[in-house]
């Protein structure tokens, strides 16, 4: 996958309750799907679709031991989407701080004609 398709999938599979929760929950640790399933009012196949969603996006991963599918979380492709939105906090941040200086140059004349009218 192109990063540009990468970022979609994950920004796709991000987009659904569901799929954050269990991201959640396997923040904390692997799990199986049917540990997965437990707190969801819904069947195994359709955690199953959760699952295939956020792995064909890279943010987990399926190991096998012995007839367990134990899931992990991955943390790379979370850390592109990090990236990416790093650009977009330091962008706003700029501009918070092109705001503020405006905001005091906008004070400091009220100010000035405050002290002239005492």
């Amino acid at each position: 996958m192109i990063p540009s398709e990468r970022l979609d999938a994950t920004f796709a599979a991000l987009a659904d309750p569901t799929r954050r929760a269990i991201l959640t929950r396997l923040a904390s640790g692997e799990a199986s799907v049917m540990e997965l399933a437990e707190p969801f009012a819904m069947s195994q196949p359709a955690i199953s679709k959760h699952l295939k969603v956020l792995e064909r996006a890279g943010l987990i991963s399926r190991g096998r031991d012995a007839q367990r599918r134990p899931c992990r979380i991955e943390a790379a492709a979370l850390a592109e989407v990090t990236g990416w939105l790093e650009n977009y906090r330091n962008l706003w941040e700029n501009n918070f701080q092109l705001l503020d200086s405006l905001l005091d140059e906008m004070k400091a004349p009220a100010k000035k004609n405050e002290r002239r009218k005492k």
